[in-house]
């Protein structure tokens, strides 16, 4: 029988509350997974995982179905939009009724902060966070330093800048978290209402022109109509203030990387030209996801 201990070992809800080796630990066996030559090595085999979805994110579950496939596992797909959660069936009953089952792992993308950490202590499969509201990606956070790791080896010391809309970023949270615990130096760069100041105490917020000085520099998808305030007249106007622009990745440093969890709106928060530029990884990130997410379902269910 599964004990609290080893269940909660097992799932990953977040990556403020767990601790540096176990993030080493996933991180390394990313890289075995990345090795194989084999593109399927079935020791899930048998396994039954749910991708429930109860908010949009095409990129992130197509990543999870390819690292679950690839591992052997028997895969079910749950959309919201048509499910009876649309009839008024609560997040836990449609859970709760997909462990009944027989499911032995659960990956779960919803945008009501804090219901997946209840819903954990009610659950008795492990859960991936797929992402929570405003609060946590950690998979995404994971994959982010698997290609940082890459390129500079040492995360210490490394300074990653992240710029754009940090209220609304559960990766800028789960990426502060964590890289906070390998001693990297985080730095946010945001409009004033973009800011969300409960994190000030555990990164400065700086100006564009320190920002990009750094290391890492990662943006951040921005959605303006998130903002009532409209600090901002059009897309044109972020840009301006806010984007990296071809001029701007012109004076980076040598040897800085360019991130986005994506999708990237083009010409808003980066130039068209800039995306594939030789400095950006942000498709390296994405193919990084699936051995990470490989490394995170084995935990889950191996």
């Amino acid at each position: 029988m599964t004990t609290a201990i080893s269940l909660k070992q097992r799932s990953l809800l977040g990556l403020k509350d767990i601790s540096r080796d176990e993030i080493g630990a996933i991180l390394d066996r990313a890289a075995h997974w990345e090795a194989q030559s084999e593109k399927v090595v079935p020791v899930l085999k048998s396994k039954f995982a749910v991708n429930m979805f109860f908010e949009n994110s095409t990129r992130t579950r197509f990543s999870f179905e390819m690292a679950e496939k690839r591992l052997g596992a028997e895969v079910m797909n749950f959309a919201a939009a048509a499910s009876s959660v649309e009839k008024g069936e609560s997040i836990y009953d449609t859970v709760k009724t997909l462990e009944s089952m027989g499911v032995d792992a659960g990956v779960i993308r919803l945008k009501p902060a804090g219901v997946l950490q209840e819903l954990a202590k009610r659950i008795s499969i492990p859960l991936i966070n797929a992402g929570d509201g405003n609060n946590e990606h950690p998979t995404q956070a994971l994959l982010d330093l698997y290609t940082m790791k890459k390129k500079f080896s040492e995360l210490k010391g490394l300074t990653v800048s992240i710029i754009g809309d940090v209220k609304h970023s559960r990766v800028a949270r789960s990426d502060l978290w964590a890289l906070q615990k390998f001693g990297a130096h985080v730095q946010f760069c945001a409009p004033e209402t973009m800011q969300s100041p409960e994190l000030a105490q555990y990164a400065s917020y700086v100006s564009m022109e320190k920002a990009l000085k750094a290391d890492v520099v990662m943006m951040l998808r921005v959605q303006l109509e998130r903002h009532n305030e409209g600090v901002f007249k059009s897309s044109a106007e972020y840009r301006q203030q806010y984007g990296l622009t071809e001029e701007r990745a012109a004076k980076l440093p040598e040897h800085t990387m360019i991130m986005h969890p994506a999708p990237v709106n083009r010409n808003v928060e980066i130039d068209d030209a800039v995306v594939e530029s030789p400095k950006s990884v942000i498709f390296k990130q994405m193919a990084n996801g699936v051995p990470i997410r490989m490394a995170v379902m084995e935990r889950a269910m191996g």
